[in-house]
């Protein structure tokens, strides 16, 4: 058979099945469709409208020393049609911090008339006392070296033989590389001296205060006096506490504030043994009473009485007799030491603390090796020679007679400084141009040192102070005074 006939014979090919429906789904009575009803209002939570905040007026704050600041207007920031201060990002130049960098307006008449009282270089410290300026020998009266040891040839030769052994820096700080057994044998006599049981050496006396930052923080308040050294209100500031201030020796003023005092804080009290610019001591006997009745600690800086005042030199807290009062001190070596440095005495505990929390302490490099030999020798010479404070306060009891009967107010101080007021910043700064022409070298005292109207020419006599040379200061001020009009 054929192809041709199989094909023939074949049987037909059946239709494909019909697709296959299915039959919808019965509905299913039992479940209705569901249909959610809104929710009901909810009446007790009405709609919250908040009315606008009230305008709060405009705070300004004036500081009376400082001249008020305008920047040049190509560094002032500009504004648009509508006064609007551009958005971050725009062209418009930002101030100048620079630009409000000014002295003081009176800074620029005083220089040209020839009356700039600062900065005046010294050629050379003469061992009597006296100094070289602009090639002139004049008696100074403005230093704070009060027993006249920063010449002594044994704090020369303390000194070059620190440098010889040690060399000229410690290139570290204490905790470092740069502690000495130098620094620890000074801590040890100053801690033995003011009667505390441990002592810290620091690089300046500034930064013997500044560690009282690590002492306080935000929620603590620190007291004291209106006059209080830089070094300590930058302290305060660097540990941001609040800082209250009461007037000079106000203990009243002071009982106020310990009693507004936070109880949730801390608080301490702090003052200063004999104050700078007018010479006082403050009123330890109340001060210690008031820190003892409300439990707070009392810190004692002191850095222009320690070495000067009391029987053993040993500062207010000796003179008053109330060294255990005492908390903290702080000193200077600056002043009666004749070098430069400074430490902090008191508890063992507290100065551990401050060895390892005080960031001016912990990054400072420490003081050098001269310096800490030169302090080392002028403590042997405070403990041992009480005759250089006698002769001291004694040269300041004279002068301060002198110019307080030609007519000047010299206020009350009972120590080496004497303030003699002016009062015109124009006119102290003459003042002490004419008493630099008479051969006087002083230390004109201006804002923001002392408050406006209130500046003063500050006198302060050493035991190295001859007769003949109060004689000098006396006759210049008297000279002086008569042709500026300040005394009859």
């Amino acid at each position: 058979m054929t192809g041709h006939e199989r094909a023939r014979t074949a049987p037909a090919r059946t239709a494909p099945a019909p697709a296959r429906t299915c039959p919808p789904a019965p509905a299913r009575p039992h479940l209705p469709a569901r249909t959610c009803p809104p929710a009901p209002a909810r009446p007790h939570l009405p709609a919250r409208t908040c009315p606008p905040a009230p305008a709060r007026p405009h705070r300004t704050r004036t500081r009376p020393h400082l001249p008020a600041r305008t920047a040049p207007a190509r560094a002032r920031r500009q504004t648009g049609a509508q006064g609007q201060i551009p958005e971050k990002g725009s062209d418009v130049p930002m101030l100048d911090v620079f630009d409000r960098c000014r002295l003081h307006d009176d800074v620029q008449p005083v220089t040209e008339m020839g009356a700039y009282p600062y900065y005046h270089p010294a050629e050379e410290r003469l061992a009597d006392g006296r100094v070289r300026v602009h090639g002139r020998v004049l008696v100074s009266v403005g230093s704070n070296d009060y027993l006249g040891l920063s010449a002594d040839p044994r704090l020369k030769d303390a000194a070059c033989r620190a440098v010889r052994s040690l060399g000229t820096g410690t290139s570290g700080s204490r905790m470092a590389n740069g502690s000495l057994t130098l620094h620890e044998t000074l801590e040890g006599r100053l801690a033995a001296f003011l009667g505390q049981e441990a002592a810290m050496v620091t690089p300046t006396g500034f930064l013997a205060n500044l560690v009282l930052s690590a002492l306080v923080g935000p929620r603590d308040t620190v007291l004291a006096d209106q006059l209080i050294h830089a070094s300590l209100i930058d302290a305060v500031r660097l540990a941001r506490a609040r800082l209250r201030r009461y007037r000079h020796n106000d203990l009243d003023r002071l009982e106020r504030l310990l009693r507004e005092c936070d109880p949730a804080g801390g608080a301490l009290i702090l003052t200063e043994g004999m104050f700078s610019t007018t010479g006082t001591l403050c009123d330890l006997p109340g001060t210690a009473a008031l820190a003892r009745r409300h439990g707070v600690r009392l810190i004692l800086d002191g850095a222009h009485d320690i070495g000067l005042i009391g029987p053993g030199g040993r500062g207010a807290a000796e003179h008053y007799g109330l060294g255990s009062a005492v908390d903290l001190h702080t000193l200077a070596f600056s002043k009666c030491f004749g070098t430069t440095g400074g430490a902090v005495a008191g508890p063992e505990q507290i100065i551990l603390y401050l060895r390892h929390q005080a960031r001016s302490m912990v990054y400072s490099a420490a003081l050098s090796p001269a310096s800490t030999a030169a302090a080392l020798a002028a403590l042997d010479i405070i403990e041992h020679e009480p005759e250089r404070r006698h002769r001291a306060l004694a040269a300041a009891a004279r002068l301060r007679a002198d110019l307080t009967g030609m007519g000047y107010e010299t206020g009350d101080s009972p120590t080496t400084i004497i303030p003699v007021h002016a009062g015109d910043l124009v006119l102290c700064c003459r003042l002490w141009r004419e008493l630099f022409d008479e051969g006087v070298f002083t230390t004109a005292m201006v804002p923001p040192a002392v408050p406006d109207g209130q500046a003063l020419i500050r006198v302060s006599t050493t035991a190295l102070h001859t007769d003949q040379q109060l004689d000098q200061v006396a006759a210049a001020f008297a000279a002086a005074g008569r042709r500026l009009g300040l005394i009859p």
